[in-house]
C-alpha cells in the first residue's frame, strides 16, 4: 500500500503540470489544442480556422481586433503561422496516449484504483508494479503495455497470442495459424523482428521525408519574408502617395491663391481706374450745375443792360462745353479682365504641378513624334506627327535608307536610352495595331523586319478582340479582353522593363517584358486592315 501510495503521490504532479501545459496549448476560442496555430502581431496565437472566421465575421461589422487583449487594427491583419508552437503541439500530443489508455488501472486493486504499468495477454488482466511483481514469481506469460482491448492482441480464429507476423500476407499470426491455418508454409517472422524492420524502413522513409519537410520549411519561410517585405514595401508606398497628395494639396492651395491673387490684382486695378474716373466726372458734373444755375439766372435777368455788361463773365466759353464731353463717362473696352492672362497663370501653376510629381516618381513624359523617314509608303503620317493610319493608297515619299519596304510600319524619331519614361497610346479598336518598342537596327525589309518576328523589338498586338504580346516570334496570348481604346506604355531602361496597361478603371496590367538593353529604344507601330494608332505624351 506505501508503495502504491508513493507512485500516486509521484504521478500526482506530472498529472497537474501536464494539466496545465495543455491548458496553455489551448486555443482560447475553440478551448482545444491548436490546429495549425497562428499568431496576431499582438502576440496571441489562434488556430487558423478559428481566427479566420472571427476575421470575417469582423469585416462584416467594419473593424478588426484581437479576441483576447481587444487590440485593434485599422485593416485585416496578416496572419503569421507559429511553426515553433505547432512543434510544441504535435510533441505534446505524441506523448499524451488517449484517454482510454491513460486510465488503465489495476486489474486486482479495487479497493483504491492504482494505474497499471503492463497488462497480461494470456490472462487479459492489468497489473500494477506490485502484482506485476507476484505475477512475474509464478507465470511465463507474455506482458504488454497496459491496455484495455485484448481483443486486437489475439487471434480471431484461435483466440490466442499474436506472436508471428507474414510478410507474405501482411498478417499478425498465432502459432496454430503457423501450424494448421492458411498460413501454413509460409515464411514467418517474430513480432518484435518483423516490428524492427518496419520500424528501419520507416526510419529510412523518414530520412526521405525530413530533407521534403525542410525544404518545405525554407520556402514557407522565404514566402513568408516576401509577405512581410510586400507589407512592408506596401505600407511605405502608401505613405509615399499620402505625402505626394498633401504636396499636391499645398501646391493647388497655392496656385489658387496666385490666381485669385491675379484676379483680385486686375479687379483693384481696374476698379482704381474707373474710380478715378468716376471721380474726374463727378468734378465735372458739380462745375456744370455750377455754371447752368448761373446761366438760369441770367436767363431770369429782365435788365436789358445788366444782361449784356455780365455776358462776358457768365457765359460759358466753348472750351468749357468741350471739356465737359471729353471723357464720356465710359471706360475703355482694353480695361477689363484679362481672362488669357488668368488662364496662362493658372495652366502654368497646373503645369507645374505636374511636373515636379512626375520628377518626385523619377518618371519621365517624353514627347514622342513619328519620324516619316521610316514610315512605310502605306502609313500616313498626322501633321502633328503623332497618329499613324493604315492607308489605300501610297504616299509620295522620297527613297530613305531607313524607310520599312515590306511591312506597314512606322517608327519615332528619338530614342530612349535611359531612364524612366511612360506615354500614352489611343487605337480606334479597329483593324490590326501592334505598339511597342525597337532597337533602330532592326532590318527595313524581309520577314526579319516585323516587329513581331526578330529579337530587336518587344510589342503588343491588338486585333479581333484580343491581345498578345510578341518577342523573336514568340507569342503569348493575354486572357483578358480589350476594354478600352488607351494603353499606357512603361519603360525602365536600367531595369531592363516595359510594361503595358489597359487605361480602363481600375488600371489593368496586361504584360512585362524583362530583359537587358543594349541599343536605344525606339517606339513603334505596325498598322493594318483600318487601323490608326495616336501618341498620347
Amino acid at each position: 500500500m506505501g508503495r502504491n501510495f508513493h507512485f500516486r503521490f509521484l504521478l500526482f504532479p506530472t498529472t497537474m503540470a501536464s494539466a496545465e501545459l495543455r491548458d496553455e496549448l489551448n486555443c482560447s476560442i475553440c478551448l482545444s489544442l491548436y490546429t495549425d496555430p497562428v499568431s496576431l502581431r499582438c502576440g496571441h496565437n489562434f488556430c487558423r480556422s478559428c481566427i479566420v472566421s472571427v476575421l470575417d465575421a469582423q469585416e462584416a461589422a467594419g473593424g478588426y481586433s484581437c479576441p483576447d487583449c481587444r487590440a485593434e487594427y485599422p485593416e485585416r491583419p496578416a496572419l503569421e503561422k507559429n511553426r515553433k508552437l505547432r512543434n510544441i503541439v504535435e510533441r505534446f500530443s505524441s506523448t499524451q496516449p488517449d484517454m482510454e489508455e491513460t486510465r488503465i488501472f489495476c486489474t486486482y486493486c479495487t479497493k483504491s484504483p492504482v494505474p497499471a504499468v503492463k497488462s497480461c495477454l494470456h490472462c487479459e488482466t492489468s497489473l500494477c508494479d506490485d502484482h506485476l511483481t507476484a505475477h512475474n514469481k509464478t507465470l511465463d506469460h507474455i506482458l504488454t503495455e497496459a491496455t484495455g482491448s485484448f481483443g486486437n492482441k489475439k487471434c480471431s480464429l484461435h483466440k490466442k497470442v499474436l506472436e508471428y507476423y507474414c510478410p507474405q500476407d501482411a498478417a499478425c499470426l498465432c502459432v496454430s495459424c503457423c501450424l494448421v491455418g492458411e498460413h501454413r508454409g509460409h515464411q514467418v517472422e517474430l513480432l518484435d523482428e518483423a516490428s524492427e524492420k518496419k520500424k528501419e524502413k520507416l526510419r529510412k522513409y523518414l530520412d526521405k521525408l525530413n530533407p521534403q519537410k525542410a525544404e518545405i520549411q525554407t520556402r514557407v519561410q522565404n514566402l513568408q519574408d516576401r509577405n512581410r517585405n510586400i507589407q512592408e514595401k506596401a505600407s511605405e508606398k502608401k505613405k509615399n502617395i499620402s505625402k505626394t497628395f498633401m504636396d499636391i494639396k499645398k501646391q493647388l492651395e497655392m496656385a489658387e491663391k496666385k490666381a485669385l491673387s491675379e484676379v483680385s490684382r486686375q479687379e483693384e486695378k481696374i476698379v482704381s481706374q474707373i474710380s478715378h474716373l468716376i471721380k474726374k466726372l463727378e468734378i465735372q458734373e458739380d462745375e456744370l450745375s455750377r455754371k447752368m444755375r448761373h446761366v438760369e439766372e441770367m436767363c431770369r435777368v429782365t435788365d436789358p443792360i445788366r444782361l449784356l455788361q455780365e455776358s462776358d463773365i457768365t457765359v460759358c466759353s466753348h472750351g468749357g462745353d468741350e471739356d465737359t464731353r471729353g471723357d464720356g463717362g465710359e471706360v475703355s473696352s482694353e480695361e477689363d479682365l484679362d481672362e488669357v492672362l488668368i488662364s496662362l497663370t493658372l495652366h502654368r501653376s497646373m503645369r507645374d504641378i505636374v511636373t515636379n510629381v512626375t520628377s518626385e516618381l523619377g518618371v519621365h513624359v517624353p514627347d514622342i513624334l513619328l519620324d516619316v523617314d521610316t514610315a512605310h509608303r502605306r502609313v500616313k503620317i498626322s501633321e502633328d506627327l503623332k497618329t499613324a493610319t493604315i492607308s489605300e493608297e501610297k504616299q509620295e515619299r522620297p527613297e530613305s535608307p531607313g524607310r520599312f519596304v515590306t511591312f506597314s510600319q512606322v517608327l519615332s524619331r528619338c530614342g530612349l536610352s535611359s531612364g524612366r519614361h511612360y506615354w500614352e497610346v489611343e487605337w480606334i479598336q479597329i483593324g490590326r495595331c501592334d505598339a511597342g518598342l525597337s532597337y533602330p537596327s532592326i532590318e527595313r525589309k524581309g520577314e526579319q523586319s516585323d516587329i513581331i518576328y526578330n529579337d530587336k523589338s518587344w510589342c503588343l498586338d491588338m486585333y479581333d478582340g484580343e491581345y498578345n504580346v510578341w518577342h523573336n516570334s514568340d507569342k503569348l496570348a493575354l486572357s483578358v479582353k480589350p476594354t478600352c481604346p488607351t494603353l499606357g506604355v512603361f519603360l525602365d531602361y536600367e531595369a531592363g522593363r516595359l510594361s503595358f496597361y489597359e487605361l480602363c478603371d481600375p488600371i489593368r496590367h496586361l504584360h512585362t517584358f524583362t530583359t537587358s538593353f543594349t541599343e536605344p529604344l525606339h517606339v513603334v507601330f505596325y498598322v493594318k486592315v483600318g487601323a490608326s494608332v495616336t501618341i498620347r505624351s
